[in-house]
């Protein structure tokens, strides 16, 4: 098996990875701010870092994924009094459906999903820390991290600290030494949550929320730290200069970051009216098809999801399970469905997780199955699930995929039937009653396959 190789983002170059224990894996992602519906450009890095998930698990005896929730946030603050609900109740809802939606788009649960306003004392610790060895300074009720006490900030996004400072046009705050300086810890009025400590009533900023978090559960080193290509700069910087300066070691050793999801060719925001939640998409297309569209482009490239897309994704979908279904219940190999590390799909995910190369040899492996004799059937059908399972995928029967139509048109049973009366006529070489039968299921979107083992269907 070859190795793994994955594109670092502090430098951008691409190596084979090299994990800091080979017998425990330790990556970590960071998760949703919990206050709305997560939107398709969210579910790309949970997306993305499960399929990574996979791979690892499939290399290494033990690998720990953690995935935070942050449950304690300005946003979340604003929401919740909108609502005139406490922030608890609100948290709780919206982390539900997140869960509820990316298991809906196939993905694994975490190992590990730390809370936020779970680690409140962690993050105070590590607070106290950067004040005792000079990276922090307390004023007005904040604790601020100093941008000039590292040596090196700015190496993760490549940039240069003078220009940082130089370049900020932004009024200083009256409690900031610099105008880099970032908050670990600020005051909370009455009506705003908060949590006593040694720096007055407050909460926790949002970088230091991570750090505090990674080093409870993963400890001072961990191999992979994700997440979207907007959290390089500032929160990941940030987070790296944390945990550097307050727990010493290397941190991280590759950070990886997913590009963008643009719709219909236009950035997502508020403003355009153009933000598609994962709940929406989800009334019109599967949780598969969707995960397969976010699979459809290297995760550094930028995605435009588009109905396009998305209809292309179903379309492909459709016949990779036209395959397995077309096979019949072949009794697959005892070990066909678990060694996915021989699969060429698996091969093509090594290469910095590379998935366009991998649906292409999902595409061979289902054209194998097409042509493969019915003694090679087993072995042709298990090889393309075994590829399929590596990316969260082909996990439906076959059958009831491709007769997926929800309320509309005709039920399975009545194609069923259809199809049942069509076969009659055509054994009483009744063929105009058997082309009346296919134009009617035409026009109903219904495409018949007719073979040596009979006819079957899909809808269009």
């Amino acid at each position: 098996m070859s190795e793994l190789r994955l594109t670092n983002s502090a430098g951008g170059e691409k190596a084979v990875f090299k994990p800091v224990d080979p017998e425990h894996i330790r990556m970590y992602v960071c998760g949703p701010t919990v206050y709305n519906l997560v939107h398709i450009g969210n579910a790309r890095p949970v997306v993305v870092f499960d399929t990574l998930y996979r791979v690892l698990q499939a290399i290494y005896p033990r690998v720990t994924y953690a995935r935070n929730i942050t449950d304690i946030d300005d946003k979340i603050i604003h929401a919740a009094r909108a609502r005139g609900i406490d922030i608890t109740v609100l948290t709780e809802e919206f982390t539900e459906k997140f869960r509820a939606d990316m298991a809906e788009l196939n993905n694994l649960a975490p190992s590990i999903e730390p809370q936020a306003t779970q680690h409140v004392d962690a993050m105070l610790d590590l607070a106290h820390r950067l004040i005792e060895r000079g990276h922090a300074y307390e004023s007005e009720g904040h604790v601020l991290f100093d941008v000039t006490s590292m040596e090196d900030y700015g190496h993760l996004s490549g940039r240069q600290l003078d220009d940082m400072l130089a370049g900020a046009r932004v009024e200083v705050a009256s409690y900031k030494r610099n105008p880099g300086d970032f908050v670990l810890w600020k005051p909370s009025s009455d009506d705003e949550p908060g949590w006593n400590s040694d720096y007055g009533r407050g909460r926790p900023g949002w970088h230091i929320e991570c750090s505090a978090m990674i080093h409870q559960h993963l400890g001072d080193s961990i191999d992979i730290h994700g997440g979207g290509r907007d959290l390089i700069f500032p929160h990941h910087e940030n987070e790296r200069a944390q945990s550097c300066c307050g727990y010493g070691g290397s941190f991280v050793g590759t950070w990886m970051h997913n590009a963008y999801v643009d719709m219909d060719g236009e950035k997502m925001s508020k403003s355009l009216g153009n933000v598609r939640t994962v709940r929406e998409l989800l009334e019109q297309y599967s949780g598969e098809t969707l995960r397969f569209a976010l699979l459809s482009a290297h995760y550094r490239s930028p995605l435009n999801f588009s109905k396009s897309l998305l209809d292309s994704a179903q379309s492909t979908l459709d016949s990779f399970y036209l395959a397995l279904r077309n096979a019949g219940d072949v009794v697959l190999p005892a070990d066909g469905d678990e060694d996915c590390t021989a699969s060429p799909v698996f091969s093509a995910l090594l290469d910095d997780l590379n998935t366009p190369s991998a649906i292409a040899e999902l595409h061979q492996l289902a054209k194998a199955l097409n042509k493969a004799p019915e003694d090679q059937k087993p072995a042709a059908k298990a090889a393309l699930l075994a590829g399929g399972a590596v990316l969260g995928v082909l996990t439906e029967n076959p059958a009831d995929w491709l007769s997926k139509g929800g309320d509309k048109g005709l039920s399975a049973e009545a194609i069923d039937a259809l199809l049942a009366d069509r076969a009659e006529a055509r054994a009483n070489r009744d063929f105009a009653r058997a082309d009346e039968i296919r134009d009617e299921l035409s026009a109903a979107g219904i495409i018949i396959e007719d073979s040596s083992a009979g006819a079957t269907w899909r809808r269009a």
